[in-house]
């Protein structure tokens, strides 16, 4: 290897400065400190500032120095996973050898100075720069003294020195190293024994200690427990007031298959990802909740509490009682709990409404690993099944959390000035005065007349406006979905085009890196593509205008021909029951996408059938009486649980695994564009799920 390969491992599997830190932090973690300290203080050299990492952690001797700290990648810790201090035992959150590359992302040069207990105290000198300009590694090395001047540690412990800084630090970045040192031990643990301090640079430089904000551990809702071997959830719920508290045990089997009507393990191995224990706290960050939270806690500003959750929001993941992911701001929504919400936005949680962890351990979760840089888990079926329990458990909470706000007393503000038209006051008033002067009722007639034109009118208008909300409040639903989605798509193909540039540079970029990120743009491109097709029929600019007409039948076994493979490979036997050929006055490309999303639900939920006829049935009629044609789609997979009859046409519902719960909204604003409505019919024609909706028929001249 090239002696450049010191900077480079240090710049790329270390993202960003601040993660630099945090795997600094984390190394006197390892070394069984009590206490770290990361100062920002002035020094000499190009930036002005250099980075201290200061700990009274166990130390090293020269033997350790020279045999581990200085072997790039060593699988010391690999074979030594866990320090001891006296009787106590603390599991290392490093096993790849490389965070000391750490101080390269950050500074040029460094300085260490370590003692263990009844050794001296030595002085490592290393300059990364110099050392990427040898030639070979053979001339490369590291400067160990014995340290001349006092000892600055009792019995042992290791002060890191990063000097000439490689970029420039403001108040923006130190907040953020705040956040995520914050994180980086669960601020939700009992007992703590390992305290992270931090000093920035100024004239009234003070040490702050590391720790959260009281009222984080009073959340109104929150969902605590452990999932067990069998993807089994155990633990209870918990709804808090200032006058009550209630929880509820909860135990569900969470590693079950899509959760029809015949629920079962999918494997008696249950999920690939091993047990582990949760909690997860969720709050209400519209102005009234915060100011009760101000008022309770006596903080000045609902911003500050914002603010706090905020810094902590998202669901982490620790390993042995260290942080794992995420540790950039870019990474705090790797569960996707933001692209659910914007479809169903209230009932649903966002990121920055929850302060949640899951802890894992190294021996029950050998399969969750983290990546060289850090920032995520390693994609493989442990962490794909590890994501799916989490996001069940985050339905439970929100489930439970919709019951307590139901229940709860506010009221939403009156629209007044959409509803005063509709006061019969007047009219009643008038009808007393006519009354008391000895009238008729041809003299009171012209007054309820005209109150009746006048609520007529305001009925319309009231309707108008409700369309135009719920059509407002669909286009913003939709549009969130797919900004969010094509943005996070758009970061991956901007890696992969990054790779790719490399290599066309010549630099030495490994094969395996760009492989990975060939396949994630692959995918990509393939979510993309998902979305395109899912909303395509909305954006069309024929959506609405009706310009052309579709012939039933024949759009229904082209939509089964789309599905042909599908069906084939699940052996579904379909069929179109029809008198005779119908004409719609609906566009042809709008229709599939109604047909496609039904015919793709069945397909899901028949998957799941064992010995068992799998069937889909479209059957056609004419409503009486009008001319508007009846379509019904029929299987026979395990139907609709009781419970979600109507649920299931709320934007962001959906029993899948990944569903979007956005197919079947879609699919009903289409149909009502023609005057249409979707529905629900249960039980089932053939035993599984029934919708039906109805559609104009043309009366186009040919």
């Amino acid at each position: 290897m090239h002696p450049r390969v010191f900077s480079s491992l240090g710049a790329d599997l270390v993202t960003n400065d601040v993660v630099a830190i945090i795997e600094l932090v984390k190394n006197s973690y390892d070394a069984f400190a009590k206490w770290v300290k990361v100062k920002f203080r002035e020094y000499g050299g190009t930036s002005g500032l250099c980075i201290e990492i200061e700990d009274n952690g166990e130390g090293m001797n020269r033997s350790v120095i020279e045999n581990v700290w200085c072997v790039v990648a060593t699988p010391y810790r690999m074979m030594n996973p866990v320090s001891k201090s006296g009787k106590k035992k603390r599991r290392v959150s490093g096993e790849k050898g490389l965070g000391r590359l750490s101080t390269a992302r950050l500074g040029s040069r460094l300085e260490m100075f370590t003692k263990s207990e009844n050794e001296p105290c030595w002085q490592v000198n290393v300059d990364w720069s110099d050392l990427a300009q040898k030639d070979s590694l053979e001339s490369c090395s590291a400067e160990i003294v014995d340290y001349a001047a006092e000892s600055p540690f009792g019995k042992h412990g290791t002060l890191v020195r990063v000097l000439d800084l490689n970029s420039s630090w403001d108040q923006a970045r130190w907040n953020e190293l705040k956040e995520q040192l914050s994180r980086l031990v669960s601020p939700f643990a009992e007992v703590r024994d390992f305290e992270i301090w931090l000093t920035l640079p100024g004239e009234k430089a003070e040490p702050t200690e590391i720790e959260p904000p009281d009222f984080l551990s009073y959340p109104p809702y929150s969902i605590k427990g452990k999932v067990d071997v069998l993807g089994i959830a155990h633990g209870e719920y918990t709804y808090s007031t200032p006058k009550d508290t209630r929880t509820n045990p909860i135990k569900k089997g969470l590693w079950i298959d899509k959760e029809n009507n015949n629920s079962k393990i999918i494997s008696r191995n249950g999920p690939a990802c091993g047990p582990f224990n949760f909690e997860i706290r969720a709050w209400d960050i519209d102005h009234v909740s915060l100011e009760e939270i101000a008022e309770h806690f006596g903080i000045l500003k609902t911003k500050s509490i914002r603010n706090d959750i905020k810094n902590y929001r998202g669901i982490s993941v620790y390993r042995d009682g260290i942080l794992i992911t995420p540790k950039s701001e870019s990474a705090r929504d790797w569960l996707g709990l933001d692209i659910r919400r914007v479809s169903r936005i209230g009932r649903r949680l966002s990121t920055s409404q929850v302060v949640g962890y899951a802890t894992i351990t190294t021996d029950h979760n050998p399969d969750l690993r983290d990546t060289s840089d850090r920032e995520r888990l390693v994609d493989n079926p442990a962490t794909s099944d590890f994501r799916k329990l989490l996001i069940k458990i985050v339905e439970i909470l929100e489930e439970e959390r919709e019951k307590d706000r139901q229940d709860a007393t506010h009221q939403e503000p009156p629209f007044k000035d959409l509803f005063a038209a509709l006061s019969a006051k007047d009219l009643v008033d008038e009808v007393n005065k006519i009354v008391q002067k000895g009238g008729n009722a041809s003299e009171v007639l012209p007054f309820v007349e005209d109150f009746n034109a006048r609520l007529q009118e305001t009925a319309g208008q009231i309707e108008r406006r409700l369309i135009y909300y719920s059509r407002l409040a669909s286009l913003g639903a939709l549009t969130a979905v797919i900004v969010h989605e094509v943005r996070n798509q758009t970061l991956v193909l901007g890696r992969f085009h990054r790779s790719t540039r490399e290599i066309l540079n010549g630099d030495n970029l490994s094969i395996e890196k760009l492989k990975s990120d060939l396949q994630l743009a692959e995918q990509a491109v393939r979510s993309l593509e998902r979305i395109a097709d899912l909303f395509a029929p909305l954006a069309s600019r024929a959506f609405g205008t009706r310009r052309r007409d579709s012939m039933l039948e024949d759009t229904i076994q082209e939509s089964f021909a789309m599905r042909e493979q599908e069906i084939r490979s699940q052996k579904v036997i379909t069929r179109c029951l029809s008198s005779h050929r119908t004409t719609v006055a609906i566009d042809p490309g709008e229709l599939i996408a109604v047909l496609i999303n039904l015919i793709d639900n069945a397909l899901y939920w028949l998957s799941d059938l064992k010995d068992h006829e799998r069937r889909i049935e479209v059957h056609i009629s004419h409503l009486l009486n009008s001319q508007r044609a009846k379509i019904e789609v029929h299987d026979s997979g395990p139907g609709i649980p009781d419970g979600y009859e109507e649920r299931i046409f709320w934007p962001g519902v959906t029993r899948k695994s990944e569903g979007l719960g956005m197919g079947l909204t879609v699919a009903s604003e289409i149909v009502s564009q023609y005057g249409g409505k979707m529905y629900l019919i249960k039980p089932g024609l053939i035993g599984g799920a029934s919708f039906g909706f109805d559609l104009p028929i043309s009366t186009r001249v040919k």
